[in-house]
């Protein structure tokens, strides 16, 4: 066959079964919706997106898009939700980043954010069967989490706390409120889809928590960390909310452009602000720490000053001790040395009277020896002077015994003078080596007082010069400080220029408006009457000019001059009758010759959609 046939169409919407016709305001003005999605080309926005569940797991607002035939629809779910959740998550860090970074629950963005992540939650879910009905909620994967990360069972406790909450649904949307607050969103879905033998019990296979589409949403929801939320769970209805989303959030206007560089410089302006008052806040912060510092370091050095004191009064205490013991030593051996020539001179006295008496001793036994010669020979003479004699050696005896005796007592004396003597010797090197041990022992304590007296000086000189850094340093910031005082004034007076900008803008939209208003009435009557005229041209140029190309004439492809064969087939233009393969005429626009889209090549395809925003007003 020449032709092929796309079973793909246009995805209904919910006013039409999924497949059927395009609701009216397409079939009339024929892709007339050109819009911009985040920068996208006028060519792409018919492709954002085929369908999006909604929150009862069905079949959401439809958008136009081109799918092959053989793809998996569960597979162009999880796509489309995670262009949303790129969407949701681009618009709402570029919406808050732009307002100051502090978002309510209020804000569009923000509730569309936790819609869009419903759905994505949603997707896949099992149903549970009960007695009653059947149940499909998100709130069993996220009552997981608790489990999983400690952390998260505050959330749990206090969303269970609230007593507004009746349904899991409701339980579910406070606890993703919650965790953005707490800027540990991607945390806890991070740690759940990690154990995915756990997430089976919930989810399907095919689901988007199963498949690397969750790993790369977890992974865009870090980016929510630079977000502060203040959001007030109590005093919404949570229960009872409709999650649909709203697609008009995402799509702008040609006239938006021109606001794109005016909110980046407002963009810039704003992180100025935030980046000068962060430096502010640092420089108070180091100050406060020097500041901080200084006292500790005064503190310290008047400590190091009472030591230096009072380690100066222990080495004068020292020094007198010293000098006293010195003297006291000097004394002891004063008087030692006195007993000592005392000891001396009366030995010396004993051993003379000593020498003396036995001198006389010795005389007297000569004396005594001579008499008993002379006896001895008179006794010869006479016996009479025998008995004289007798009387005579017996005294002399008794003398001798009372010599002897004498010599004894001598004797004993001395050796006790000399015992004594050595005693004394003995006390005295005893003193002094207990005086020359004290001695060596304060020289010893006076040594190290003296060093730590040096290391005192030293961390005195330290401590100084440290302090005089300190000031230099304390001073320069005191000037970087002023200097960004002076810059943060700039700024306040570029903010108030700013904000008069801004009412002259308002004002001048006001007026822009009132203007594209009656622009925008009279570019509707222009634009029927020059579709009707274009429509005219159309189907007469289809009836006079175009020629229905036959099967047999075309062997090649006229763009890309490609052989047809077997698996290359052929098909017609129904704009212009040449025939084409099909990677090159796999496009579909209704045409003034049928209100139904039909196939059509690359080139109208290009020439039908300019032509068509041309005529747009």
């Amino acid at each position: 066959m020449a032709e092929g046939s796309r079973s793909d169409g246009f995805q209904g919407a919910k006013t039409g079964p999924p497949g059927g016709p395009l609701p009216d305001r397409w079939n009339s003005r024929g892709w007339a919706m050109t819009f911009q999605v985040w920068g996208w080309r006028r060519e792409d926005a018919s492709q954002v997106l085929a369908w999006v569940p909604d929150a009862e797991g069905g079949r959401g607002a439809a958008m136009p898009r081109r799918t092959p035939a053989t793809k998996d629809p569960t597979a162009v779910e999880r796509a489309n939700l995670l262009n949303m959740a790129k969407l949701s998550i681009k618009g709402l860090i570029e919406s808050a980043l732009s307002f100051g970074r502090t978002l309510d629950s209020d804000y569009p963005p923000l509730q569309q954010f936790f819609v869009v992540m419903e759905h994505c939650l949603k997707h896949g879910l099992k149903v549970r069967k009960s007695f009653l009905s059947y149940n499909k909620t998100i709130w069993g994967p996220l009552e997981l989490v608790e489990k999983l990360y400690p952390e998260a069972e505050e959330i749990g406790a206090s969303v269970r706390d609230l007593p507004g909450l009746k349904t899991p649904l409701g339980r579910a949307r406070a606890w993703l409120r919650l965790a953005l607050m707490q800027k540990k969103m991607a945390d806890y879905l991070r740690c759940l889809i990690i154990q995915r033998d756990l997430l089976s019990e919930f989810y399907e296979y095919h689901a988007l928590m199963m498949e690397e589409e969750g790993a790369v949403i977890v992974g865009l929801l870090v980016g929510l960390n630079v977000i502060d939320a203040n959001l007030c769970v109590k005093g919404e209805d949570l229960d009872s909310q409709v999650g649909v989303i709203d697609f008009s959030m995402y799509l702008k206007n040609e006239e938006d452009i021109g606001n794109k560089e005016r909110n980046v410089q407002i963009a810039a302006i704003l992180d100025q602000k935030n980046y000068v008052e962060e430096l502010n806040r640092q420089l108070n912060s180091t100050v406060s720490s020097l500041h901080s510092r200084v006292d500790s370091l005064e503190k310290s050095n008047t400590k190091l000053i009472e030591e230096l004191a009072i380690a100066k009064n222990n080495i004068i205490k020292l020094q007198e001790e010293n000098h006293q013991l010195r003297s006291e030593n000097k004394l002891i051996l004063m008087k030692t040395q006195q007993h000592l020539e005392v000891t001396k001179v009366d030995v010396e006295t004993e051993l003379q009277t000593y020498k003396h008496s036995r001198q006389g001793l010795d005389e007297m036994y000569n004396e005594a020896r001579r008499q008993l010669r002379d006896e001895s020979q008179l006794r010869q003479g006479s016996e009479d002077g025998l008995k004289e004699k007798n009387e005579i050696i017996v005294r002399l005896e008794e003398k001798t015994n009372k010599i002897t005796a004498a010599m004894r007592q001598l004797e004993q004396r001395l050796q006790q003078a000399e015992k004594a003597q050595m005693e004394a010797e003995d006390e005295d090197k005893k003193y002094l080596q207990e005086c020359q041990s004290k001695s060596d022992n304060l020289q010893k304590q006076i040594s190290q007082k003296e060093k730590q007296l040096v290391q005192l000086e030293t961390d005195l000189k330290i401590e100084k010069e440290w302090r005089q850094t300190l000031q230099e340093d304390l001073q320069k910031e005191k000037d970087a400080l002023s200097h960004l005082r002076n810059e943060t004034q700039q700024i306040i007076s570029l903010k108030k220029e700013f904000l008069n900008i801004q009412d002259e803008n308002q004002q001048l939209k006001k007026i822009y408006h009132e203007q594209e208003q009656a622009l925008e009435e009279l570019g509707n009557k222009l634009s029927e009457s020059k579709l009707k005229i274009e429509d005219i041209k159309e189907a007469n140029k289809a009836l006079q000019g175009l020629v229905w190309l036959k099967d047999k004439e075309a062997t090649h492809c006229k763009l890309c001059e490609k052989e047809f064969s077997l698996s290359k087939r052929k098909h017609h233009c129904r704009n212009c009758g040449e025939i084409f393969c099909n990677a090159c005429s796999d496009n579909e626009l209704p045409l003034p010759s049928s209100p139904k889209p039909v196939r059509v090549c690359d080139s109208c395809h290009a020439l039908l959609i300019q032509r068509c925003s041309s005529n747009l007003p």
